[in-house]
């Protein structure tokens, strides 16, 4: 067995998900179809749960400091702004507030992380087909090597090879016409401590600050479903040149501003799709990742979904490769995760049929009912607590519980105050990278149940709170009580036979 988990896709997903279970203690192997790593920076936003998720891989290490914070959203109807919606922290004690940074230095972080666990992805060399049997997977790469792994794992993008070869279908619609985007230097005198977004009979554009040492990288994207300039050819593939002169005339055209439009950083195009995996597993190969699921950008929640799924499945993958679990645990990653991706495709898609509007009547109910409503402050805190994915909650899930106290077994567990085995002051989330936490109060015992081997770690809580928690790799709730008899029928109920 070559490797215990094969990832193939050295995009976020796959990144995270490696890193997740090294720190388990699980071989792994990364391949990727690429030359190399992408520098171009893709998606450009992470929000709150996303720090938090690279804080406990390890994985955070300076993006916060590199990162913008434009935490303003303005939009202007004309040369009137319509409304002002404000992102930040919902104060639940984050890693790292917002981040406006490019995706490519985040796999940079990763790639450093996993590197530091002794793994390095392997370039150019490609999936092209995989096997099962009761034995595990047979996949066949690119280079002609035929590598034997217990599990294979697709992280490769909304046009997963794995997702094929696992005949695993992913129904999916078009939800636009074309968009431009264009990492560029711009001369204006925009603030650049906010997106700014204008809507115009021609179609959205937006503009937001982009982390760049001369200080004028500007992210621009703008709809562009009549770009054809009268030849009939508006859908087809523009080159770079014809894309940045599009840029260059609809800049000034739409936002009503003087503007400069100097050397790109990054030219593409793109129409939005909403696309859901049926399953996210079949026998030995599982989906993570845009694999799974794909929708619009608006929101910045596609890396951040994906990390999400890399780190649910970590921890479970994790355990039943090294025999502390039955493979029915595996089950809980799409009962878990595929819920909440048909949550954020409902969501992105509703922002997206409001964005793209162009008939009379959908264009009132944006410009005059919808947008005043952002102005209000308990619609702008909604907004960030949907966007942030702190609220994620498997309570209804196979491991959660739907009554009880909160936190309920399966909510998300902030980032407390606590002490580590030696007595010094510490956080919870400090120690979940590939483990188990058991919050211990004062007078309580230390004692770890057997079923987690070396995967757990007591700490001892600061809150005055009486009870034991145990906290999952991922940071939600697994179980809650003063019984550390029930504590250990509950792992064994859950974990089920080990393997």
């Amino acid at each position: 067995m070559v490797s215990q988990v094969l990832v193939v896709g050295a995009g976020p997903t796959g990144l995270a998900l490696a890193c997740g279970l090294r720190l388990a203690g699980v071989e792994v192997r990364v391949v990727d179809r690429a030359d190399g790593p992408a520098t171009t920076s893709r998606a450009n936003f992470l929000h709150a749960r996303g720090g938090e998720v690279l804080d406990r891989l390890g994985a955070l290490g300076s993006l916060p400091e590199e990162s913008e914070h434009a935490m303003a959203v303005t939009t202007y109807l004309g040369d009137r702004p319509l409304m002002r919606l404000r992102f930040g922290d919902p104060g639940l004690r984050t890693a790292a507030p917002p981040m406006v940074i490019s995706q490519a230095r985040v796999e940079g972080e990763l790639r450093r992380r996993l590197a530091g666990l002794g793994v390095e992805p392997e370039w150019g060399n490609a999936l092209t087909a995989a096997s099962q049997d009761d034995e595990g997977v047979t996949a066949t790469l690119s280079t002609g090597e035929r590598v034997r792994t217990a599990w294979l794992v697709g992280c490769d993008g909304t046009g997963s090879t794995v997702r094929r070869v696992a005949g695993i279908t992913a129904p999916g619609v078009r939800l636009s016409e074309r968009f431009l985007l264009a990492d560029v230097h711009l001369g204006w005198d925009l603030d650049r401590s906010g997106t700014t977004g204008w809507i115009h009979p021609s179609g959205l554009l937006g503009a937001m600050p982009m982390p760049h040492p001369r200080g004028n990288l500007w992210r621009v994207l703008a709809y562009d479903p009549d770009g054809d300039d009268g030849d009939g050819t508006s859908q087809e593939r523009l080159t770079e040149q014809q894309i940045l002169e599009r840029v260059r005339r609809v800049l000034p055209e739409r936002t009503g501003r003087r503007v400069v439009v100097g050397e790109p950083e990054w030219l593409s195009q793109f129409t939005i799709h909403r696309r859901l995996a049926d399953h996210y597993r079949a026998g030995g190969i599982f989906l993570a990742g845009d694999a799974a699921h794909a929708h619009a950008p608006f929101g910045g929640q596609g890396m951040l979904t994906g990390l999400g799924d890399a780190e649910n499945l970590a921890w479970k993958l994790a355990l039943v490769v090294r025999g502390l679990a039955g493979e029915r645990l595996l089950d809980t990653y799409e009962a878990e995760r595929r819920p909440l991706a048909k949550d954020v495709l409902r969501g992105t898609s509703a922002v997206t049929a409001i964005d793209v509007t162009r008939n009379a009547a959908g264009r009132f109910v944006r410009d005059r009912l919808v947008a005043p409503l952002f102005g209000l402050p308990w619609v702008q805190r909604k907004a960030t607590w949907t966007a942030s994915q702190l609220w994620v909650t498997y309570r209804r899930g196979p491991l959660g519980r739907r009554s009880g106290p909160a936190p309920r077994p399966g909510d998300r567990v902030a980032d407390v105050p606590c002490r580590a085995p030696d007595g010094t002051a510490s956080r919870l989330h400090a120690h979940l990278g590939g483990m188990w936490a058991v919050l211990v109060p004062d007078t309580g015992t230390t004692a770890i149940s057997t079923r987690l081997g070396d995967l757990a770690v007591a700490l001892t809580r600061e809150d005055g709170r009486a009870e034991t928690w145990l906290v999952r790799p991922d940071g939600h709730l697994a179980w809650r009580g003063s019984d550390p008899g029930e504590l250990d029928t509950w792992l064994e109920e859950t974990l089920g036979r080990r393997t």
